[in-house]
């Protein structure tokens, strides 16, 4: 009788073992599918600043330096790929793109154009959805690694090569919000 009672404890700790993995594995593809979201938008993000450059250049020639600044921004977070590194070259292109709507301020013209508008309202949007994308993100990587800290998943965790995430995080506190645009 002891060693059925044995061998049914180790089976429930074997199940066990498999339910926490396999919760892993999922939190894992899960934090993967998110950061690929997060992308996408970002993505979506950096095909629109070469249309608001265009158009806001059309507008202000001579501030080149702001739309070289944007540039370079954009490039420098299109090349990263960790949620630290992205994060701090996200920060920057939100500064410069701050730079060039203020530049934008200075020219009623543009702030007319129906184009430059359009684009504002695009910028908005893909604001919002980063913002959505990166909370999920960030939802998700604070289950695993909820997961890979504590007992007894953290056991399973350590054996089966499951680590933390950094979390995407902005280093200015007046960065955590979409760029505020008037016109």
């Amino acid at each position: 009788m002891g060693f059925w009672i044995f061998l049914g404890i180790l089976a429930l700790v074997a199940l066990a073992g498999v339910s926490l993995y396999n919760r892993l594995v999922g939190l894992r593809n899960a934090a993967e599918s998110a950061w690929s979201d997060v992308d996408v938008q970002l993505k979506r993000r950096w095909d629109l600043v070469p249309n608001l450059v265009e158009t806001v250049k059309g507008y202000a020639s001579h501030e080149q330096s702001t739309f070289t600044k944007v540039t370079e921004m954009r490039s420098q977070a299109m090349a990263e790929t960790d949620p630290a590194a992205k994060a701090n070259a996200e920060n920057g292109l939100t500064r410069a793109l701050r730079s060039m709507f203020a530049v934008a301020e200075g020219y009623p013209e543009l702030k007319a154009s129906q184009n430059f508008r359009d684009l504002q309202a695009d910028l908005t949007k893909v604001e919002d959805a980063i913002q959505n994308a990166r909370r999920y993100f960030n939802a998700i990587v604070r289950d695993l690694n909820t997961s890979c800290e504590t007992f007894p998943s953290n056991l399973i965790a350590n054996n089966f090569g499951f680590a933390k995430r950094d979390y995407f995080e902005l280093d200015d506190e007046a960065e955590r919000s979409a760029p505020a645009v008037s016109f």
